[in-house]
């Protein structure tokens, strides 16, 4: 490991819940003269803004290839015409979206996030209900980014990352920089001896690589949906749907339209029982499950076949609710993103593995969210502080090793459920206590009701579904955590 005090310079990447937690815990350190955030939106936030344009990229090139967007200026700095927009950063929220993790499990430990519930969550789950709508939580990361903000530079996008001489030699581009009376791309480079990346992982949608999927787009591009671009349940009443997926945003996009829609809804599935914990969702009234998509054509106004050899015609909605591909494509000269979409070389999915002046933060999946960040955050402030300690990098490596074993090459190797405990025990034990004369804390031990907490809201979605499918006596679903 470098030498902790080598460390007086650090970048942050990424200006949401997971970049705040970074510039906080880095700043309470008081150990670091340089900390900067580049953010490449005007604003705070991440993935709570709402874009009312929705992101119309369409993702399923191969993850170990990703395109280059701009062409990296070869001398610096540099004004350039202006790039074209990156969709990418466009959110996959909607207006009336609420949060899925219950807000005393969601929160981060030192400030709670204000008990306003929205009329529909209301309407659904009741009063005083754990639910939050994303405007109040993105009010509550404004609040407290606010403290931080003149660490922070807006519209500014990381092209490339890259380490030389023992440095992180970052390229930037800030857009809308007024120069000889246009708006221009004003390029340059600045060095840093760490670099947290804390971007997220709700950028680029993954559609699956489907027979005839190009053909139909070319074709049919309006028919294409992910669920990052989802916006109303109004943008499809009475037409022909497809819902492809068996998680959460699968089951909330049929819980908003199953009842607007031309019936049946058809739920396109790898399993039956894609996730028990929503299982009454795919018994809701008008629906019709069937396996994998095998082929899409663009017979008869646009066909999809399945694996069990039926089809459907002039379907008007293809939806896939298949999650996001991990991209981190400014890291050169090697992409650390598999083929199966895991990000490999990080201890912990944080700390690159033989080299801990290179961090992520926010790279797991069914985590507790914010919680999760500020612990995450802190273990990297205090590692990077010379405080916080690593195991071997011999132990890092068998940590992966062990866990790919278990959990497999895909995005499932950073699903933290249901191993809460021992997740952020052992994020508590890298980072240790806090210094004398700091603003430092000592994270709190976990607690067993913060899974509780968390997990209400889909107990209560699950009543809901029931409720509103005639089967309220009917026994609730059991929920394995592991399947969230």
């Amino acid at each position: 490991m470098s030498d902790p005090q080598t460390y007086s310079s650090i970048a942050v990447i990424g200006a949401g819940p997971s970049g705040l937690s970074a510039i906080k815990a880095l700043s309470e350190e008081k150990k670091f003269p340089i900390i900067r955030l580049f953010e490449r939106r005007d604003r705070v936030g991440g993935t709570w803004l709402f874009d009312a344009k929705p992101d119309s990229s369409f993702a399923s090139t191969p993850i170990q290839t990703p395109k280059p967007r701009v062409t990296i200026p070869s001398t610096f700095p540099k004004f350039e015409d202006p790039a074209p927009e990156d969709e990418t950063q466009r959110t996959g929220l909607y207006e009336y979206l609420d949060s899925n993790v219950g807000a005393a499990a969601m929160e981060f430990t030192y400030a709670s996030i204000p008990k306003v519930n929205s009329a529909l969550s209301v309407r659904r789950y009741g009063f005083a209900n754990p639910t939050r709508p994303y405007q109040v939580v993105a009010g509550y990361l404004e609040d407290l980014f606010t403290k931080y903000l003149h660490l922070v530079t807006f519209n500014t996008t990381l092209e490339r990352l890259q380490k030389k001489n023992g440095k992180w030699e970052l390229t930037l581009r800030r857009s809308g920089v007024l120069y000889r009376g246009k708006r221009q791309d004003y390029w340059w480079i600045e060095t840093f001896d760490a670099v947290v990346i804390a971007s997220g992982h709700y950028n680029i949608p993954f559609i699956p690589q489907i027979p005839g999927l190009a053909e139909f787009h070319k074709a049919f591009p309006d028919k294409i949906e992910h669920s990052k671009a989802y916006r109303s349940r109004d943008n499809y009443v009475g037409k022909s749907v497809v819902v492809v997926g068996g998680s959460v945003s699968a089951s909330d996009i049929v819980v908003d339209i199953h009842t607007v829609v031309k019936q049946p809804l058809i739920i396109s599935q790898r399993g039956l029982n894609a996730n028990p914990a929503l299982d009454n969702v795919w018994k809701l009234p008008g629906l019709e499950r069937k396996p994998i998509i095998t082929k899409l054509s663009t017979e008869n106004g646009g066909t999809v076949e399945f694996s069990d050899g039926t089809w459907v015609a002039n379907i008007d909605k293809v939806h896939f609710a298949t999650g996001y591909r991990l991209s981190y494509p400014f890291i050169q000269p090697d992409n650390p993103i598999t083929p199966q979409n895991r990000l490999a070389g990080f201890y912990q999915h944080i700390f690159k593995i033989g080299d801990p002046s290179l961090t992520v933060i926010g790279q797991v999946r069914a985590a507790l969210s914010f919680r999760n960040y500020e612990y995450q955050a802190v273990a990297v402030a205090r590692v990077l502080a010379g405080r916080g300690t690593l195991p071997s990098v011999s132990e890092q490596q068998a940590w992966e090793s062990d866990r790919v074993k278990v959990k497999g090459e895909t995005h499932i190797f950073h699903s933290i459920a249901p191993d809460f405990a021992e997740y952020f025990t052992g994020l508590r034990n890298i980072a240790g206590k806090p210094a004398e004369d700091t603003e430092a804390y000592e994270l709190p031990l976990w607690d067993d009701s913060w899974a509780v907490n968390a997990f209400r809201v889909l107990q209560l979605k699950d009543e809901y579904v029931r409720r509103i499918s005639g089967r309220v006596g009917e026994a609730p679903v059991e929920r394995p955590l592991a399947k969230l």
